[in-house]
Order: C-alpha cells, then sequence, then structure tokens
C-alpha cells in the first residue's frame, strides 16, 4: 500500500459514524447491507448516511452493487487487510511477536 492511500483510508475511519458504517458492514460479511437497513442500525438520517458512505467510498474501504432495485455496500476486506498489513509490516524489529493472525481470512471476500 501506499502511504497516500493509507491516509486516506485512516481518515475515512477517523470519524465515529464511519467508523461504525465501516465496522457493520465487516460484520455483515459478502452479503453486505443496503442503506435503508444500516440508517436503522445505526439510528442515523440517511441523509447523513450518504454522506458518510461517499467517503468510506472514495476511499476504498467500501464499494457499492446495485442488485435490482437495491443498492448494497460492502466492506473491502482485501483493502482491509492491505491496511493492517502496513500498520504491522516490521512489528517488534521483524519478530513474530502476534498471537493471533491480523489478515481477515474469510470466503468470498
Amino acid at each position: 500500500m501506499e502511504e497516500t492511500e493509507v491516509v486516506r483510508a485512516l481518515g475515512a475511519l477517523a470519524q465515529e459514524t464511519r467508523l461504525r458504517i465501516f465496522r457493520l458492514l465487516v460484520v455483515a460479511g459478502p452479503e453486505g447491507l443496503n442503506p435503508g437497513h444500516m440508517a436503522e442500525q445505526l439510528g442515523i438520517a440517511s441523509t447523513a448516511l450518504s454522506f458518510h458512505l461517499k467517503e468510506l467510498s472514495h476511499s476504498g474501504l467500501i464499494a457499492s452493487e446495485r442488485e435490482g432495485r437495491n443498492l448494497f455496500y460492502r466492506a473491502s476486506i482485501p483493502l482491509m487487510n492491505d491496511l493492517l498489513a502496513y500498520l504491522t509490516a516490521h512489528c517488534c524489529q521483524g519478530q513474530a511477536c502476534l498471537e493471533t493472525p491480523t489478515k481477515l481470512d474469510c470466503d468470498n471476500c
């Protein structure tokens, strides 16, 4: 990952509502969620949600796909893994110090 991509992704997540949206989409997995469901679960207005989804999409952390009349948003698990790898590269002077893997490895991500 390039440093500019990392800054863009971290900047997008450095806001409470966007962080909550991203975490909700990570939990939803490959099926993703439509904006109505997200607004309901998070208790935020659809106009505010739209603004935050645009910011997360611009950063590459989420993507949208139209399925019929519905729009579904999904977390970009590969980008999230790249971000985690960038942040933990050369951790502990290159020694294996993490007991759990930092990479999320799920089917259809």
